[in-house]
């Protein structure tokens, strides 16, 4: 990531009204999320986001569910089409993997349709015995 651009881990810098566009209107995971889930999903987890030096503007975002002990779930990564290609969605994984080691986690988990070779940058791989791996859906 060049030096236009800061990774914060910082919760109170997050421009929520961007981070609830992309993800409710450009996700293909979170399309149509309310306003007021998104902000509840914020306030539930770890939030990381990606900062233009010059303008200020946040240009990425991801979040972690995790109980800081056992487990983590990554979730919610997105990266604005202005500025991609441009390294910033390395920095954002590089700078969440690097709080995620600080707390030595058994497992940290994900879901990605299309961007497999990202994740695998940073140890992520196809989950072990799929078939031990369950989901439950909302009814």
């Amino acid at each position: 990531m060049d030096a236009r651009f800061r990774f914060s881990d910082s919760t109170a810098e997050l421009d929520r009204d961007t981070v609830h566009t992309w993800l409710s209107e450009q996700s293909y995971w979170a399309e149509g999320r309310s306003r007021e889930l998104q902000d509840r999903a914020i306030d539930g987890s770890r939030n990381f986001g990606v900062y233009d030096t010059e303008t200020g503007e946040q240009v990425a975002y991801a979040r972690v569910v995790t109980d800081a002990a056992t487990f983590a779930w990554l979730c919610d990564v997105f990266v604005s089409d202005e500025v991609r290609g441009r390294g910033v969605g390395i920095g954002l994984i590089a700078g969440v993997c690097s709080w995620l080691d600080t707390l030595a986690l058994k497992r940290t988990m994900l879901a990605t349709r299309d961007a497999h070779g990202l994740y695998a940058k940073f140890g992520f791989e196809a989950v072990a015995n799929p078939e031990m791996w369950m989901a439950r859906a909302a009814h």
